[in-house]
Protein backbone atom coordinates (compact mmCIF):
# COMPACT_ATOMS: atom_id res chain seq x y z
CA UNK A 1 0.00 0.00 0.00
CA UNK A 2 1.35 3.47 -0.91
CA UNK A 3 2.08 6.18 1.67
CA UNK A 4 -0.89 8.21 0.37
CA UNK A 5 -3.26 5.33 1.29
CA UNK A 6 -1.83 5.12 4.83
CA UNK A 7 -2.26 8.89 5.28
CA UNK A 8 -5.86 8.61 4.01
CA UNK A 9 -6.64 5.73 6.42
CA UNK A 10 -5.12 7.74 9.29
CA UNK A 11 -7.47 10.60 8.30
CA UNK A 12 -10.43 8.18 8.28
CA UNK A 13 -9.48 7.07 11.81
CA UNK A 14 -9.27 10.73 12.89
CA UNK A 15 -12.79 11.26 11.46
CA UNK A 16 -14.07 8.09 13.16
CA UNK A 17 -12.80 9.45 16.49
CA UNK A 18 -13.77 13.14 16.04
CA UNK A 19 -16.75 13.42 13.61
CA UNK A 20 -19.66 14.17 15.94
CA UNK A 21 -23.26 15.17 15.18
CA UNK A 22 -24.68 12.66 12.68
CA UNK A 23 -24.42 12.40 8.87
CA UNK A 24 -25.06 16.08 8.15
CA UNK A 25 -22.36 17.25 10.58
CA UNK A 26 -19.99 14.55 9.26
CA UNK A 27 -20.13 16.08 5.78
CA UNK A 28 -19.17 19.50 7.18
CA UNK A 29 -16.15 17.89 8.93
CA UNK A 30 -15.24 15.93 5.75
CA UNK A 31 -15.20 19.24 3.87
CA UNK A 32 -12.64 20.62 6.30
CA UNK A 33 -10.31 17.61 6.44
CA UNK A 34 -10.67 15.73 3.13
CA UNK A 35 -11.34 18.67 0.77
CA UNK A 36 -9.81 21.86 2.22
CA UNK A 37 -6.83 20.35 4.05
CA UNK A 38 -5.89 17.19 2.10
CA UNK A 39 -7.53 17.85 -1.32
CA UNK A 40 -8.37 14.16 -1.91
CA UNK A 41 -11.32 15.41 -3.98
CA UNK A 42 -12.98 18.71 -4.92
CA UNK A 43 -15.88 20.41 -3.09
CA UNK A 44 -18.16 19.59 -6.04
CA UNK A 45 -17.16 15.90 -6.03
CA UNK A 46 -17.92 15.58 -2.30
CA UNK A 47 -21.29 17.35 -2.68
CA UNK A 48 -22.20 15.05 -5.62
CA UNK A 49 -21.09 11.88 -3.79
CA UNK A 50 -23.09 12.89 -0.71
CA UNK A 51 -26.14 13.61 -2.90
CA UNK A 52 -25.79 10.16 -4.53
CA UNK A 53 -25.52 8.45 -1.12
CA UNK A 54 -28.58 10.40 0.12
CA UNK A 55 -30.65 8.78 -2.67
CA UNK A 56 -29.50 5.26 -1.75
CA UNK A 57 -30.87 3.48 1.33
CA UNK A 58 -28.37 3.07 4.14
CA UNK A 59 -26.02 5.18 6.28
CA UNK A 60 -25.24 8.30 4.19
CA UNK A 61 -21.90 9.37 5.72
CA UNK A 62 -20.66 5.75 5.82
CA UNK A 63 -21.44 5.30 2.13
CA UNK A 64 -19.86 8.69 1.32
CA UNK A 65 -16.55 7.95 3.05
CA UNK A 66 -16.49 4.41 1.57
CA UNK A 67 -17.02 5.93 -1.89
CA UNK A 68 -14.15 8.39 -1.28
CA UNK A 69 -11.92 5.42 -0.33
CA UNK A 70 -12.96 3.71 -3.58
CA UNK A 71 -12.13 6.80 -5.67
CA UNK A 72 -8.68 7.08 -4.07
CA UNK A 73 -7.60 3.43 -4.00
CA UNK A 74 -10.24 1.08 -5.43
CA UNK A 75 -12.23 -1.70 -3.68
CA UNK A 76 -9.53 -2.87 -1.22
CA UNK A 77 -8.96 0.61 0.23
CA UNK A 78 -12.74 1.14 0.35
CA UNK A 79 -13.25 -2.04 2.46
CA UNK A 80 -10.53 -0.99 4.95
CA UNK A 81 -12.01 2.54 5.05
CA UNK A 82 -15.40 1.07 5.92
CA UNK A 83 -14.00 -1.05 8.78
CA UNK A 84 -11.95 1.79 10.30
CA UNK A 85 -14.95 4.15 10.12
CA UNK A 86 -17.44 1.73 11.75
CA UNK A 87 -15.34 -0.08 14.35
CA UNK A 88 -14.71 2.58 17.08
CA UNK A 89 -18.33 3.74 17.50
CA UNK A 90 -19.83 0.23 17.19
CA UNK A 91 -17.39 -1.11 19.82
CA UNK A 92 -18.09 1.78 22.22
CA UNK A 93 -21.88 1.33 21.80
CA UNK A 94 -21.56 -2.40 22.58
CA UNK A 95 -19.56 -1.61 25.74
CA UNK A 96 -22.09 1.16 26.63
CA UNK A 97 -24.97 -1.35 26.44
CA UNK A 98 -23.15 -3.72 28.80
CA UNK A 99 -22.38 -0.76 31.11
CA UNK A 100 -26.02 0.42 31.08
CA UNK A 101 -27.15 -3.09 31.99
CA UNK A 102 -24.73 -2.91 34.95
CA UNK A 103 -25.74 0.66 35.98
CA UNK A 104 -29.42 -0.31 35.97
CA UNK A 105 -28.68 -3.30 38.17
CA UNK A 106 -26.91 -0.87 40.57
CA UNK A 107 -29.72 1.78 40.36
CA UNK A 108 -27.41 4.59 39.05
CA UNK A 109 -28.98 7.60 37.16
CA UNK A 110 -28.06 8.49 33.55
CA UNK A 111 -28.86 12.22 33.99
CA UNK A 112 -25.22 13.19 33.28
CA UNK A 113 -26.04 12.83 29.52
CA UNK A 114 -28.69 15.59 29.58
CA UNK A 115 -26.67 18.40 27.87
CA UNK A 116 -25.55 16.30 24.92
CA UNK A 117 -28.82 16.25 22.98
CA UNK A 118 -29.18 20.05 22.63
CA UNK A 119 -25.50 20.14 21.63
CA UNK A 120 -26.22 17.55 18.89
CA UNK A 121 -29.00 19.85 17.57
CA UNK A 122 -26.41 22.66 17.39
CA UNK A 123 -24.09 20.41 15.38
CA UNK A 124 -26.83 19.53 12.87
CA UNK A 125 -27.93 23.20 12.54
CA UNK A 126 -24.33 24.16 11.78
CA UNK A 127 -24.10 21.37 9.17
CA UNK A 128 -27.32 22.63 7.56
CA UNK A 129 -25.84 26.12 7.26
CA UNK A 130 -22.51 24.83 5.86
CA UNK A 131 -24.06 22.54 3.26
CA UNK A 132 -26.69 25.04 2.07
CA UNK A 133 -24.05 27.77 1.70
CA UNK A 134 -22.09 25.46 -0.63
CA UNK A 135 -24.90 23.99 -2.77
CA UNK A 136 -27.70 26.60 -2.92
CA UNK A 137 -26.76 29.21 -5.54
CA UNK A 138 -29.91 29.70 -7.69
CA UNK A 139 -33.53 30.77 -7.05
CA UNK A 140 -34.69 27.25 -8.01
CA UNK A 141 -32.29 25.71 -5.47
CA UNK A 142 -33.53 28.09 -2.72
CA UNK A 143 -37.18 27.17 -3.46
CA UNK A 144 -36.33 23.43 -3.50
CA UNK A 145 -34.46 23.73 -0.19
CA UNK A 146 -37.34 25.57 1.55
CA UNK A 147 -40.08 23.27 0.16
CA UNK A 148 -38.14 20.08 0.99
CA UNK A 149 -37.41 21.36 4.54
CA UNK A 150 -41.15 22.00 5.11
CA UNK A 151 -42.23 18.62 3.65
CA UNK A 152 -39.47 16.67 5.47
CA UNK A 153 -40.54 18.36 8.72
CA UNK A 154 -44.27 17.55 8.42
CA UNK A 155 -43.99 14.11 6.75
CA UNK A 156 -41.32 12.03 8.48
CA UNK A 157 -42.11 8.70 6.74
CA UNK A 158 -38.95 6.93 5.45
CA UNK A 159 -40.36 6.98 1.90
CA UNK A 160 -40.66 10.81 1.86
CA UNK A 161 -36.87 11.24 1.69
CA UNK A 162 -36.13 9.35 -1.58
CA UNK A 163 -39.27 10.81 -3.18
CA UNK A 164 -38.20 14.38 -2.31
CA UNK A 165 -34.64 13.77 -3.54
CA UNK A 166 -35.81 12.29 -6.84
CA UNK A 167 -38.41 15.06 -7.31
CA UNK A 168 -35.77 17.74 -6.67
CA UNK A 169 -33.47 16.06 -9.18
CA UNK A 170 -36.28 15.88 -11.74
CA UNK A 171 -36.98 19.65 -11.41
CA UNK A 172 -33.41 20.72 -12.23
CA UNK A 173 -32.94 17.86 -14.76
CA UNK A 174 -35.41 19.72 -17.02
CA UNK A 175 -32.69 22.34 -17.55
CA UNK A 176 -30.11 19.83 -18.81
CA UNK A 177 -29.49 21.83 -22.03
CA UNK A 178 -27.64 24.45 -19.95
CA UNK A 179 -24.86 21.86 -19.42
CA UNK A 180 -22.23 21.15 -22.12
CA UNK A 181 -22.30 17.84 -23.99
CA UNK A 182 -19.61 15.27 -23.09
CA UNK A 183 -18.47 12.52 -25.42
CA UNK A 184 -17.08 9.04 -24.72
CA UNK A 185 -19.98 7.92 -22.54
CA UNK A 186 -19.51 4.16 -22.13
CA UNK A 187 -21.80 3.02 -19.34
CA UNK A 188 -20.74 -0.46 -18.22
CA UNK A 189 -22.78 -1.79 -15.28
CA UNK A 190 -21.48 -4.68 -13.16
CA UNK A 191 -24.46 -6.30 -11.41
CA UNK A 192 -22.64 -8.56 -8.89
CA UNK A 193 -23.09 -6.32 -5.83
CA UNK A 194 -26.75 -5.61 -6.62
CA UNK A 195 -27.45 -9.36 -6.97
CA UNK A 196 -25.68 -9.93 -3.62
CA UNK A 197 -27.80 -7.18 -2.04
CA UNK A 198 -31.07 -8.84 -3.15
CA UNK A 199 -29.87 -12.42 -2.46
CA UNK A 200 -28.88 -11.66 1.16
CA UNK A 201 -32.24 -9.89 1.69
CA UNK A 202 -34.20 -12.93 0.43
CA UNK A 203 -32.07 -15.53 2.29
CA UNK A 204 -32.19 -13.50 5.54
CA UNK A 205 -35.98 -13.14 5.25
CA UNK A 206 -36.41 -16.91 4.70
CA UNK A 207 -34.03 -17.87 7.53
CA UNK A 208 -35.65 -15.29 9.82
CA UNK A 209 -39.10 -16.76 9.12
CA UNK A 210 -38.09 -20.40 9.58
CA UNK A 211 -35.63 -20.30 12.47
CA UNK A 212 -36.09 -19.75 16.18
CA UNK A 213 -32.50 -18.48 16.55
CA UNK A 214 -32.51 -14.92 17.94
CA UNK A 215 -29.14 -13.91 16.36
CA UNK A 216 -30.42 -14.98 12.90
CA UNK A 217 -33.70 -13.10 13.39
CA UNK A 218 -31.81 -10.01 14.62
CA UNK A 219 -29.60 -10.07 11.51
CA UNK A 220 -32.74 -10.24 9.33
CA UNK A 221 -34.42 -7.40 11.27
CA UNK A 222 -31.43 -5.07 10.93
CA UNK A 223 -30.68 -5.98 7.30
CA UNK A 224 -34.33 -5.26 6.41
CA UNK A 225 -34.19 -1.91 8.25
CA UNK A 226 -30.93 -1.11 6.43
CA UNK A 227 -32.69 -1.52 3.08
CA UNK A 228 -35.59 0.78 4.10
CA UNK A 229 -33.76 3.75 5.63
CA UNK A 230 -33.20 6.82 3.45
CA UNK A 231 -31.80 10.02 4.95
CA UNK A 232 -29.44 8.78 7.68
CA UNK A 233 -29.63 7.92 11.36
CA UNK A 234 -32.43 10.35 12.28
CA UNK A 235 -34.80 8.33 10.08
CA UNK A 236 -33.59 5.01 11.49
CA UNK A 237 -34.40 5.89 15.13
CA UNK A 238 -38.26 5.89 14.87
CA UNK A 239 -38.15 2.62 12.86
CA UNK A 240 -36.03 0.89 15.53
CA UNK A 241 -38.19 2.26 18.33
CA UNK A 242 -41.41 0.89 16.75
CA UNK A 243 -39.93 -2.56 16.12
CA UNK A 244 -37.69 -3.26 19.12
CA UNK A 245 -39.39 -1.27 21.91
CA UNK A 246 -43.11 -1.07 21.03
CA UNK A 247 -43.52 -4.36 19.15
CA UNK A 248 -40.87 -6.83 20.32
CA UNK A 249 -40.11 -5.38 23.79
CA UNK A 250 -36.40 -6.27 23.50
CA UNK A 251 -35.58 -3.10 25.48
CA UNK A 252 -37.49 -0.38 27.34
CA UNK A 253 -38.16 3.15 26.10
CA UNK A 254 -35.83 4.52 28.79
CA UNK A 255 -32.99 2.21 27.73
CA UNK A 256 -33.54 3.11 24.07
CA UNK A 257 -33.41 6.89 24.76
CA UNK A 258 -30.35 6.50 27.00
CA UNK A 259 -28.57 4.71 24.14
CA UNK A 260 -29.65 7.41 21.70
CA UNK A 261 -28.23 10.10 24.02
CA UNK A 262 -24.92 8.20 24.17
CA UNK A 263 -24.70 7.83 20.37
CA UNK A 264 -25.21 11.60 20.08
CA UNK A 265 -22.10 12.00 22.24
CA UNK A 266 -20.02 9.67 20.07
CA UNK A 267 -18.10 10.35 16.87
CA UNK A 268 -18.65 8.17 13.80
CA UNK A 269 -21.83 6.78 12.22
CA UNK A 270 -25.21 7.19 13.98
CA UNK A 271 -26.09 3.69 12.69
CA UNK A 272 -23.67 2.33 15.33
CA UNK A 273 -26.68 2.77 17.66
CA UNK A 274 -27.77 -0.64 16.28
CA UNK A 275 -24.80 -2.22 18.08
CA UNK A 276 -26.42 -1.00 21.34
CA UNK A 277 -29.92 -2.26 20.45
CA UNK A 278 -28.65 -5.67 19.28
CA UNK A 279 -26.59 -6.00 22.45
CA UNK A 280 -29.53 -5.39 24.82
CA UNK A 281 -31.79 -7.65 22.73
CA UNK A 282 -29.42 -10.55 23.56
CA UNK A 283 -28.79 -9.77 27.26
CA UNK A 284 -30.43 -12.95 28.54
CA UNK A 285 -27.56 -14.90 26.89
CA UNK A 286 -24.88 -13.21 29.07
CA UNK A 287 -22.02 -10.92 28.03
CA UNK A 288 -20.85 -13.20 25.17
CA UNK A 289 -24.43 -13.23 23.82
CA UNK A 290 -24.61 -9.44 24.13
CA UNK A 291 -21.47 -8.93 22.04
CA UNK A 292 -22.79 -11.44 19.47
CA UNK A 293 -25.99 -9.34 19.32
CA UNK A 294 -23.89 -6.20 18.68
CA UNK A 295 -21.98 -7.99 15.90
CA UNK A 296 -25.01 -9.31 13.97
CA UNK A 297 -26.87 -5.99 14.36
CA UNK A 298 -23.89 -3.96 13.11
CA UNK A 299 -23.22 -6.25 10.13
CA UNK A 300 -26.95 -6.39 9.34
CA UNK A 301 -27.51 -2.62 9.33
CA UNK A 302 -24.36 -1.64 7.38
CA UNK A 303 -24.32 -4.44 4.77
CA UNK A 304 -27.19 -3.30 2.46
CA UNK A 305 -25.80 0.23 2.03
CA UNK A 306 -22.30 -1.20 1.45
CA UNK A 307 -23.51 -3.51 -1.33
CA UNK A 308 -25.38 -0.62 -2.99
CA UNK A 309 -22.53 1.93 -2.87
CA UNK A 310 -20.10 -0.66 -4.31
CA UNK A 311 -22.65 -1.35 -7.07
CA UNK A 312 -23.19 2.32 -8.04
CA UNK A 313 -19.70 3.82 -7.49
CA UNK A 314 -18.19 1.63 -10.25
CA UNK A 315 -20.13 3.47 -12.98
CA UNK A 316 -20.79 6.79 -11.20
CA UNK A 317 -18.13 8.84 -13.05
CA UNK A 318 -19.49 7.69 -16.43
CA UNK A 319 -23.11 8.22 -15.34
CA UNK A 320 -22.31 11.86 -14.37
CA UNK A 321 -21.27 12.59 -17.98
CA UNK A 322 -24.94 12.49 -19.03
CA UNK A 323 -26.28 16.06 -19.02
CA UNK A 324 -29.57 15.03 -17.40
CA UNK A 325 -27.74 13.39 -14.49
CA UNK A 326 -25.41 16.40 -14.02
CA UNK A 327 -28.36 18.80 -14.09
CA UNK A 328 -30.34 16.69 -11.58
CA UNK A 329 -27.51 16.85 -9.00
CA UNK A 330 -28.24 20.56 -8.33
CA UNK A 331 -31.82 19.72 -7.28
CA UNK A 332 -30.80 16.65 -5.28
CA UNK A 333 -28.15 18.66 -3.38
CA UNK A 334 -30.62 21.50 -2.64
CA UNK A 335 -33.24 19.03 -1.34
CA UNK A 336 -30.69 17.22 0.84
CA UNK A 337 -29.67 20.56 2.42
CA UNK A 338 -33.39 21.28 3.11
CA UNK A 339 -33.67 17.88 4.81
CA UNK A 340 -30.74 18.80 7.08
CA UNK A 341 -32.58 21.97 8.16
CA UNK A 342 -35.69 19.88 8.92
CA UNK A 343 -33.55 17.33 10.84
CA UNK A 344 -32.19 20.09 13.10
CA UNK A 345 -35.74 21.24 13.99
CA UNK A 346 -37.05 17.67 14.43
CA UNK A 347 -34.13 16.73 16.68
CA UNK A 348 -34.98 19.65 18.98
CA UNK A 349 -38.51 18.31 19.65
CA UNK A 350 -37.54 15.58 22.20
CA UNK A 351 -35.30 18.09 24.04
CA UNK A 352 -37.11 19.89 26.91
CA UNK A 353 -37.76 23.42 25.56
CA UNK A 354 -36.08 25.44 28.32
CA UNK A 355 -34.06 28.68 27.94
CA UNK A 356 -30.97 26.69 29.01
CA UNK A 357 -31.36 24.01 26.30
CA UNK A 358 -32.12 26.59 23.60
CA UNK A 359 -29.05 28.55 24.78
CA UNK A 360 -26.91 25.40 24.48
CA UNK A 361 -28.10 24.92 20.85
CA UNK A 362 -27.26 28.56 19.97
CA UNK A 363 -23.92 28.45 21.84
CA UNK A 364 -22.87 25.19 20.10
CA UNK A 365 -23.78 26.62 16.66
CA UNK A 366 -21.93 29.89 17.41
CA UNK A 367 -18.79 28.16 18.70
CA UNK A 368 -18.64 25.94 15.59
CA UNK A 369 -19.30 28.95 13.35
CA UNK A 370 -16.95 31.54 14.84
CA UNK A 371 -14.20 29.58 16.63
CA UNK A 372 -11.89 26.68 15.84
CA UNK A 373 -12.65 24.71 19.01
CA UNK A 374 -12.61 20.98 18.00
CA UNK A 375 -15.94 19.09 18.26
CA UNK A 376 -14.61 16.53 20.82
CA UNK A 377 -13.69 19.38 23.22
CA UNK A 378 -17.25 20.75 23.00
CA UNK A 379 -18.77 17.29 23.64
CA UNK A 380 -16.44 16.55 26.55
CA UNK A 381 -17.30 19.95 28.06
CA UNK A 382 -21.02 19.02 27.80
CA UNK A 383 -20.34 15.68 29.54
CA UNK A 384 -18.29 17.38 32.26
CA UNK A 385 -21.07 19.94 32.92
CA UNK A 386 -23.55 17.03 33.12
CA UNK A 387 -21.45 15.42 35.85
CA UNK A 388 -20.77 18.64 37.79
CA UNK A 389 -24.27 20.16 37.65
Amino acid sequence: MSLRYYIFLKDVLVLALTAFGGPQAHIAIMFKLLVEKRRYLSEQELIELNALCSILPGPTSTQTITAIGYKIGGPNLAYITLLIWILPAATIMAIAAVAITYLQEQGISLAFLRYLQPMAVGFVAYAGYMISSKVVHTKTAVILMVVSAILAYFFSSPWVFPVLLLAGGAVTALRFKQHPLEKDKKLKIEWANFILFVAVLVVAALLGAYTSSLPVRLFENFYRNGTLVFGGGQVLIPLLYSEFVDFKHYLTGEEFLSGYAIVQALPGPTFSFCSFVGNLAMRRYGIAGQFLGSFVATVGIFLPGTFLIFFVIRFWDELKKYRVVRASLEGISAVSSGMVVAAAILLYHPVPNTPLNFGIVVATFSLLMFTKIPAPILILTGLLLGFLL
